[in-house]
């Protein structure tokens, strides 16, 4: 990315700013790429620009999903941004939690031990997470994106890309089934025998108040997640799953609708036995992506990473055996 302005005020955004594509780009959405581009402007004020025609390419008007090619010429009309909202950005705290969370890493890939509590992007109440966390300490990287998201709540293996190129190939990997995900989870009472797959389809709904659900539904998308027991405790069990598809919610979903909601769930777990939990020190979501397998995207060596268990859900497991 080239910025062509040379006029240099306080807050860059605040002028008419010129960026050029480079290869890097090629196939982006437009949005995406101003999400990067435009640290610490609110997504709704980005989505207002293109609504209004305050970004044009090769200067023409456009729209969010366009998708970009090597050489284009972005222009983005004057941006003011409060101080409040740059004050939410991400402080050396948590850039340095983040950064010592990170499980491996070279010149293509991070993949990180997310705690849990800490979304994986900004947006929806939240005014950062990972993503951004880790481009504000690394403000001279060309390229940091989500090679795909993990719930707020949940703990665990969380893979970013370094280059275009690497974000396609990995995204490709997961579109089409490459890359094993594991978790474990705590779920209420005893897991079936025999009960190893739950093949359910699943539809996002949005309730009168914003809140957004998740449900089994026959004109859902196709959702499959597989399960076995690690170790049972009379009225919890800890299992291993694994995901065929990568839904939102998906692990979370299928296992209420399986009558074993996930031990910590605020959403779709089970009062009584959330209010157990709590009294034995449970204070979060017991849910973990606890290894990532995948073909690296450029040496095409297959590359395994594990995160153990964090000590919080270890200790609740000391408690219940």
């Amino acid at each position: 990315m080239k910025i062509l302005s040379d006029i240099q005020p306080d807050n860059p955004f605040e002028v008419v700013t010129f960026h050029t594509v480079d290869a890097e780009y090629e196939g982006q959405r437009l949005d995406n790429f101003l999400i990067r581009l435009l640290k610490g402007v609110p997504k709704s004020r980005i989505y207002r620009l293109l609504r209004k025609g305050e970004v044009r390419v090769n200067k023409g008007r456009v729209k969010a999903e366009t998708r970009l090619k090597t050489g284009d010429i972005i222009r983005v009309a004057p941006i003011r941004t409060s101080q409040q909202q740059a004050k939410e950005m991400p402080g050396s705290k948590i850039r340095r939690r983040l950064n010592e969370s990170i499980v491996f890493e070279d010149d293509e890939i991070i993949v990180l031990d997310k705690p849990s509590g800490i979304a994986v992007h900004g947006g929806s109440g939240v005014s950062f997470g990972v993503i951004e966390g880790l481009r504000a300490d690394r403000p001279d990287s060309k390229f940091l994106e989500l090679v795909h998201r993990l719930d707020r709540e949940t703990s665990g293996c969380l893979m970013l890309a370094k280059s275009r190129a690497g974000l396609v190939n990995l995204q490709q990997q997961m579109q089409k089934n490459q890359i094993k995900k594991t978790y474990q989870a705590l779920v209420m009472g005893r897991w079936p025998k025999g009960k190893s797959t739950i093949n359910a389809p699943l539809k996002k709904n949005t309730l009168s108040s914003g809140e957004r659900m998740v449900r089994v539904d026959a004109d859902g998308k196709a959702s499959v997640t597989h399960f076995k027991v690690v170790e049972s405790f009379g009225h919890a069990t800890l299992l291993d799953i694994r995901l065929e598809t990568g839904r939102t919610h998906q692990i979370r979903v299928h296992c209420q609708f399986s009558g074993q909601a996930i031990a910590g769930d605020p959403k779709y777990g089970e009062l009584l036995f959330n209010q157990n939990m709590r009294d034995l020190g449970l204070k979060r979501l017991f849910l973990h992506a606890n290894s990532l397998d995948f073909k690296h995207p450029i040496s095409e060596d297959r590359v395994s990473v594990n995160a153990d268990l964090p000590d919080d859900l270890k200790n609740l497991l000391n408690k219940l055996r």
